[in-house]
Parts: structure tokens; C-alpha cells; sequence
């Protein structure tokens, strides 16, 4: 790691250029451009900085299949220098997933998947006897600095003949451990109605403009009752892109009817980043590029607004004195297509793309 080096003629999403001198591995100064001094100067003339993103749901342990992939493949490599592994491990094996942290260069989180087998299988919560409530409790206290939250996955092919129980018996752990859910909402059964009430303020609903049949909007495009008393109740909307839970039609739903974006998140793993339709967060930070939000919205939603539901502000902002963590991308006015998880294609104008990051005080390329 270089002692002191400059990223000289970056520019914030306002427009504003500036130098940051990074030195032992925090942000020393942010000046005006061409003020900088150290030892290494990289000029970045025309790219954009912001804080590191952070992707709030994506499946970092490799060994389980088809949901898993390696840390630094979904993190610094796609400019992302935090990801929350969005319950890929319960009790049984998320010890595993905390070990491997030491070997990666991207910061790491975790929810705990309620469901001790995690997701060893996809049906992890259609047999009760796999929640294990004091094995999670126990879990959540031994690794407090990692665990960020519980996760349950709420949809008729994970639950099977559990329906809406599992989330019940997730709530009572949550209370145990003060620690909030994310839940992930798909095909019922359960119906949304049942799901989207028993959530409280914080938690968080991942994959909202999801298309089923069982998503939180009308025929019409009107947001549900339960979707605007959810909102009003101070429950986080993740989206949670995925294979199969991100609709434009949706988005654009949610956009006209001013459902306010709070995280872009990919839940991104193997078979989605290299076969689509994730690819990567940059890809899918175009699509909202794409739906008419500003980019200052757009990175936000991986940054400030990520930051702040974890509790970690020092991760959603450019300061003197914090670790640095920064990610150096570009806008590109390329026209590419883009396409949803029901196969719907768009043509964007204006595409992101990555161009490296600082994570930890390391200066690494994408």
C-alpha cells in the first residue's frame, strides 16, 4: 500500500472537481483540483468519486450453489467496497462465511438467515424444526461486529406448507437480538397482506419491484395499502435486482407514484453476474439511470442511503480523517440494452461504468 498518493481531477456527482490525498491508508485532505501533493499522483481527469458503494444484498459464500459466488468477484472488482451477504449462511455455517473475510479486500456484512441451514437449500424455511431460535441468538451475539440483521425468505417455493409462520418466529428473534429482518418477498403463498404488516420500522422489503403476480402494487400500477402504511411505518425498500425480481414496468409504477428510492442493491451471485440479466451494480445503477432518477439519486441509493440504514455513516461519505473507501466511475453516453427479469428490453442512452476503487486505503483497479 502506497504511504501517500493522490487521485488528482475527480469530480464529485455535483459537478465540484476536486483532489483527495489518501495517506497510512485514510482520506488526509480533499482539496480543490491540482492541489493535491504525494508521492504517487493518478489523474483522474473526467471521472466521477463517490464513497464506496455498497451493495446491500448479494450471496458471497461460494461453496453453496446456485446461490453463492466469491467476495471480491461481486465486491472491489465491480466497484463496490462493501457488500451485505443477504443470508446465505445461518447458524451452522456462518462462522465459515465471517472466516472468510480475513482473505478479502472487500468489507463484508452479513444477515443471518433465520434458517440454521441457511441456504445449503432453497427451501430452507419449509420445515420448522431448521430455525433454530437460540442457535440464532447465539450466533447474532458471537458475531455482533459482522451480523447486521436476520433474514427470511417469504415466498411459497422457500416457506412450502410453513406459509406465513416462519416470519412470525424471525420476529421473535429479531426482538431477542434487537436486530432488524430483511425479508424477501416473491410468489405467494403467503399473500403480500399477510407478509408486509408483521414488518416494523427498519426492517427491510428486498425485491419490491419485483413482477409477480404477488408484488406490491395493483393491475394497475398503484402502490397497496400495505406498501404506503409499510413506507409510513419507516420500512426500508431494498431492490434486490436478482434473476427474478426486478421489473421495469414496475419501476416506473413505483417512479410515477413517487415511492422514493431508498437502496439499489443486486443480489448478485454466480449464475446472474456472468449469464444476466445483474451482470454487475453498474449495470444495474443504468437501469434507474435509465427509469429518469438523477445521478445524484442513483448513487445515493448505494451510498449515503446504505450507510445510514447500517448504521455506518463514515461508509456513505468522503471525509478527512476516515478510511478511505471510494469508488472512481464514469457515465458514458453509449446506448445499450438493457433488460429486466422478465425479459423486458430497454434501450438506455447513458450507461455507468466502473473504473476502480479505493478500498481500505488501496487503490485497485476494476
Amino acid at each position: 500500500m502506497e504511504k501517500r498518493f493522490v487521485l488528482r481531477n475527480v469530480k464529485r456527482v455535483s459537478g465540484e472537481a476536486i483532489d483527495i490525498v489518501i495517506k497510512d491508508g485514510k482520506i488526509a485532505e480533499v482539496t480543490k483540483a491540482g492541489n493535491g501533493h504525494g508521492q504517487l499522483v493518478f489523474d483522474y481527469s473526467g471521472m466521477y468519486v463517490s464513497s464506496g458503494w455498497i451493495d446491500l444484498h448479494v450471496h458471497a459464500f461460494p461453496e453453496f450453489d446456485p446461490y453463492g459466488d466469491e467476495i471480491d468477484e461481486i465486491g472491489v472488482k465491480q466497484g463496490v467496497t462493501t457488500i451485505v451477504d443477504a443470508g446465505s449462511c445461518g447458524a451452522d455455517r456462518i462462522a465459515d462465511l465471517v472466516a472468510s473475510r480475513e482473505q478479502a479486500k472487500t468489507n463484508l456484512f452479513a444477515f443471518l438467515n433465520i434458517s440454521r441451514i441457511g441456504l445449503k437449500r432453497v427451501d430452507e424455511l419449509s420445515n420448522m424444526e431448521w430455525i433454530d431460535k437460540e442457535k440464532a441468538v447465539q450466533a447474532a451475539k458471537k458475531y455482533q461486529d459482522v451480523i447486521v440483521g436476520l433474514k427470511a425468505r417469504i415466498s411459497s417455493s422457500v416457506v412450502r406448507d410453513s406459509g406465513v409462520e416462519p416470519l412470525r418466529v424471525a420476529r421473535t428473534i429479531s426482538h431477542k437480538t434487537s436486530l432488524p429482518l430483511m425479508v424477501h418477498i416473491g410468489s405467494a403463498p403467503p399473500r403480500i397482506e399477510e407478509v408486509i404488516p408483521l414488518l416494523e420500522r427498519n426492517d427491510v422489503i428486498t425485491h419490491y419491484l419485483n413482477g409477480k403476480e404477488n408484488n406490491l402494487f395493483s393491475d394497475k400500477g398503484e402502490p397497496l395499502q400495505v406498501l404506503i402504511d409499510a413506507i409510513e411505518r419507516g420500512v426500508h425498500l431494498d431492490v434486490g435486482h436478482g434473476t427474478a425480481s426486478f421489473s421495469f414496468k414496475v419501476a416506473e409504477a413505483a417512479k410515477q407514484h413517487h415511492i422514493s428510492l431508498n437502496t439499489i442493491s443486486t443480489d448478485i451471485y454466480r449464475g446472474n453476474r456472468l449469464n444476466g440479466p445483474v451482470y454487475s451494480m453498474a449495470n444495474v445503477l443504468s437501469k434507474f439511470l435509465y427509469l429518469g432518477y438523477s445521478l445524484e439519486e442513483v448513487i445515493a441509493a448505494v451510498t449515503t442511503h446504505a450507510a445510514n440504514w447500517l448504521k455506518k455513516p463514515e461508509l456513505g461519505r468522503i471525509k478527512v480523517g476516515d478510511i478511505a473507501n471510494l469508488t472512481l466511475f464514469t457515465v458514458q453516453n453509449n446506448p445499450i440494452t438493457l433488460i429486466d427479469s422478465e425479459e423486458d428490453k430497454r434501450v438506455a442512452e447513458r450507461t455507468i461504468e466502473t473504473k476502480g476503487v479505493v478500498a481500505n486505503g488501496e487503490l485497485i483497479e476494476c
